[in-house]
């Protein structure tokens, strides 16, 4: 077998195994993923994004609630969501708030900047860099939603 023909058939299995398998995973790996982050936020001091996301929570709702509340709310939410997600139930209402959700996990970059940047703008402090890989939900849930309202 020519190193050409080698070549096709991988080509041709992964694409089986993508068409088979690809919206699944996809989905299942950003639920685990909300899943787990979402559940860093219970105990105190596991999740490193926890106190930026009180406070973001905080100003975006003028102070009104109890920070705890939101986190706690917050980590309820993405486990749901999560969950959902994992489950495959519903997933073009999940992604619909899931991408507003990232809207909201992007909002620190201009709200508190001094914590997202080391050297801005382009210096990410680790905080900075775990907000900046919602990037790729961002763009795997604009995916997923895409094929969820063509079927």
């Amino acid at each position: 077998m020519s190193v050409k023909e080698l070549s096709n058939q991988i080509d041709l299995r992964l694409s089986d195994l993508s068409e088979r398998y690809g919206m699944m995973l996809l989905e299942s790996s950003i639920g685990l993923v909300y899943v787990w982050f979402g559940a860093l936020k219970f105990p105190s001091g596991l999740s490193p994004a926890e106190v930026l996301a009180a406070d973001t929570m905080d100003i975006l709702t003028f102070h009104l609630l109890d920070k705890q509340g939101l986190l706690w709310g917050l980590a309820s939410i993405e486990v749901l969501m999560g969950l959902l997600l994992l489950c495959r139930i519903q997933s073009k209402w999940v992604v619909l708030a899931l991408l507003l959700h990232m809207l909201g996990t992007l909002s620190p970059v201009v709200l508190f900047p001094e914590v997202v940047f080391d050297r801005p703008p382009f210096g990410f402090s680790i905080v900075g860099q775990y907000i900046m890989k919602n990037v790729i939900i961002i763009a795997a849930a604009l995916v997923i939603y895409a094929k969820k309202v063509n079927t």
